[in-house]
């Protein structure tokens, strides 16, 4: 028996929490993780922006790829016994003292501030220490039939979401308010901060095997924070596009390419808004809605609410190829710090960028 992380965001919590609860499902991309798991294994529940531990389910059996599914981007279907599921009032924090301290990936951080332990938290089907999934299970089987109540604030449950029909399936959108559109930030993000991450997913794809593009208006700025030898980047993208569309591509501030093929895609924000980059790439999917390249947005951990807020807009929901929340993801400037440190990147293949991001509403 092991113990395997499940994600839930506020509304997928709600949502399985008006079901029978005798299944939890995944997205396609973890189906070959999905298949290590065994009957009797145990999923720890843990939701999403709360910050909280939420139940514990028991795997009966699965998985059932539901290729045919029309509502639901969760396709990786297991059937699964509730053990425990807490309402959310009784959901044990993260950070209070008696959990924060004694789990393997937490005890060694401040709980005040910092971000390096939440890469436990990134994805479902993690493998979690045998140790931490005891221990969560029996808090969680305690706080089933007494216990703390820790009182949510009731605007933290689902800020601005509301659920609407596109004509394949049912999509989650948020509505920014005033106050979000408005709010500006007295300290925004470093620039220069920016441009090295940006130099470092350049080095990333390059350690790969990967030809680079980095913008022209950018160039001179990465490539003072490239370190050691490297290949240089492309001087013009080997591309068949129409000269609209060519211009968007050439704007993005990274690309891996592999021969005349877009790998991945990535835009780094550094602006408090967070606008631009989500914008390049929906412009890019309007003009090339059959692109097949994989998207992200890479920003610092505080801007991550705000980049899964704005790429579930509606306007971006209801673009021909999909919402665009299910088509690019969330990379945190830690997690490409992280992957640069890997010691054998020039064996891996870029699917690895998939252990590191993150995907709205998991």
């Amino acid at each position: 028996m092991a113990y395997y992380l499940d994600l839930f965001s506020p509304t997928t919590y709600e949502d399985f929490n008006h079901s029978d609860k005798t299944s939890t499902g995944f997205r396609f991309r973890q189906r070959n993780t999905a298949l290590r798991l065994q009957p009797s294994d145990k999923f720890i529940c843990y939701i999403t922006k709360l910050s909280r531990w939420i139940g514990v389910l028991e795997m009966q059996n699965g998985p059932v790829i539901e290729n045919d599914s029309e509502y639901d981007p969760f396709v990786v279907r297991f059937r699964v016994k509730p053990l425990v599921w807490l309402p959310l009032e009784k959901a044990i924090p993260i950070r209070v003292d008696h959990v924060w301290n004694r789990l393997s990936f937490t005890r060694d951080f401040s709980h005040q501030g910092g971000s390096q332990w939440t890469a436990k938290l990134r994805k479902s089907l993690v493998l979690m220490d045998e140790a931490d999934g005891s221990y969560l299970e029996s808090l969680l089987r305690e706080q089933m039939t007494s216990g703390t109540v820790y009182p949510i604030e009731p605007n933290l449950i689902a800020p601005n979401k509301h659920r609407v029909r596109r004509v394949d399936k049912d999509i989650t959108v948020t509505v920014p308010s005033e106050n979000d559109t408005e709010k500006e930030e007295h300290n925004p993000p470093d620039t220069r901060e920016s441009i090295r991450i940006q130099a470092l997913l350049a080095e990333i794809g390059s350690r790969m095997g990967m030809d680079i593009w980095i913008p022209r208006s950018d160039r001179a700025r990465v490539m003072s924070e490239w370190q050691g030898e490297h290949p240089s980047p492309l001087e013009r993208l080997p591309l068949n596009y129409d000269e609209t569309t060519l211009k968007t591509v050439e704007q993005i501030d990274v690309l891996w390419l592999k021969g005349r093929a877009i790998k991945r895609a990535f835009e780094v924000e550094h602006t408090t808004s967070v606008y631009s980059g989500i914008l390049r790439m929906a412009d890019l999917l309007a003009l090339q809605p059959n692109m097949d390249i994989q998207l992200h947005i890479v920003a610092p951990q505080a801007r991550r609410e705000k980049v899964f807020q704005e790429l579930q807009r509606p306007v971006f929901s209801l673009l021909d190829r999909g919402p665009l929340s299910e088509i690019c993801t969330y990379l945190s400037y830690d997690s490409v710090r992280e992957l640069s440190n890997q010691p054998h990147l020039s064996y891996l293949s870029d699917g690895v960028v998939e252990e590191y991001e993150e995907i709205a509403d998991e």
